[in-house]
């Protein structure tokens, strides 16, 4: 990974601390000498070196403590704070509202933790000599020589065979074409909905028949296009499970209120009652 690699790695980084916090306006990356390793879009040269110019008044004052490890200037409208990072520093400037631990919680590990990748899948440098060790030498008079005696000698080494006729070339194999492997698809896993249960009798009412909302169907239906559901299993909470037809609910009252109408028959089965939890998902062939 060469340097232009490893600065644009930088900027993303940057780029997308700003994104995860937006109350930082500019955050830039530079080195002691004062080399600039990355910043962001909206950060301008001028607002480095105003920036780089303060830091570096402070540094002169606090090198009788020992090497400056973070600084903070706080301003009517805002701060900018400046942390010392392996052998860089990495400057944000945020608002005065913006959340600072937020901020040096981003900062100091997320930074730190991208660059760490970085230089472990950035290889050394090579140099022209490197490359010159690399690339293959020419064959010279003597390697001709030896290469074309020994071709010769083999040459005498090996019997000739004299045949008045060619060996066919047997004909190459086949290979299936994988457009004529035609899986079939794998299917989604049966969405399972939660329904509360409401009770469904009446002369002309089937016993093996739940009733449950029409969106709820189209939504199965789009899932599995071309698959056949006529039936749902249904689960009360204790691990009872049974399977039955289903149709939709009838008349607006239950539409969208997350229940399953459901006969005595079927309650009975699960041992279940009006107003208890199931769960229900489409039986898919």
């Amino acid at each position: 990974m060469n340097d232009e690699v490893y600065a644009f790695t930088l900027k993303n980084t940057l780029d997308e601390i700003r994104t995860a916090c937006p109350d930082v306006s500019h955050a830039f990356i530079f080195k002691e000498d004062g080399k600039i390793l990355a910043k962001d879009e909206d950060t301008d040269e001028e607002t480095i070196k105003s920036a780089m110019g303060a830091f570096h008044d402070i540094a002169k004052r606090a090198n009788a403590m020992g090497s400056l490890e973070s600084v903070t200037f706080h301003g009517a409208d805002g701060r900018v704070n400046i942390a010392h990072i392996n052998d860089f520093y990495l400057t944000t400037i945020a608002c005065k509202e913006a959340d600072e631990k937020y901020i040096n919680t981003l900062t100091r590990v997320w930074v730190p933790t991208v660059v760490k990748l970085v230089e472990k899948i950035r290889p050394a440098s090579i140099d022209d000599d490197t490359f010159a060790n690399l690339k293959p030498k020419p064959a010279g008079d003597s390697d001709v020589d030896e290469i074309t005696g020994d071709t010769e000698d083999r040459e005498k080494e090996l019997p000739v065979e004299e045949t008045g006729t060619t060996k066919p070339t047997p004909a190459p194999i086949e290979e299936e074409s994988d457009s004529e492997v035609n899986p079939e698809p794998l299917l989604p896993e049966p969405p399972v909905n939660q329904f509360i249960v409401e009770n469904l009798g009446g002369l002309l009412v089937p016993s093996d028949t739940v009733r449950i909302d029409n969106e709820v169907i189209v939504q199965w239906k789009n899932l599995y296009a071309d698959k056949k559901i006529e039936e749902v299993a249904v689960e009360t909470l204790n691990g009872k499970t049974t399977r039955c037809k289903f149709k939709p609910i009838k008349g607006s009252k239950y539409e969208g209120k997350g229940v399953i109408q459901m006969p005595e028959k079927i309650q009975l089965t699960l041992q279940t009652t009006k107003g208890e939890l199931v769960m229900v998902k489409p039986v898919v062939e």
